[in-house]
């Protein structure tokens, strides 16, 4: 147990920070697995549905540093490309995302 009282005070404040941490790492594991469940039922309309709500639960977890913001983008990326996998059309171009060159004259 902490002894002075800025020392309790900071115990308490760690404690309640944990709950939310652990509790927002939760809903956004689950949030994940939901849509993933529905990529591999083959149910896109479900799957798209949930994209955007787990684009808005990634995005909050980066901005409260729950995960880092490229942890957060390379996973939004990854589950955007698992969908379009399932779809059949993938949401990235075929030239791997670059566009070509134009030449100059």
């Amino acid at each position: 147990m902490p002894k002075t009282r800025a020392a309790q005070k900071a115990w308490r404040q760690n404690l309640s920070r944990r709950q939310k941490n652990l509790k927002g790492g939760r809903e956004l594991k689950q949030a994940i697995k939901d849509f993933k469940k529905a990529v591999e039922s083959k149910n896109a309309e479900l799957a798209a549905e949930k994209l955007p709500i787990i684009y808005k639960k990634l995005d909050k977890a980066a901005k409260t540093n729950l995960i880092k913001k490229n942890k957060a983008n390379r996973l939004k990326s990854r589950l955007t490309k698992s969908l379009g996998a399932k779809r059949g059309t993938s949401p990235v171009k075929e030239s791997g995302g670059k566009t070509p060159a134009t030449p100059e004259d």
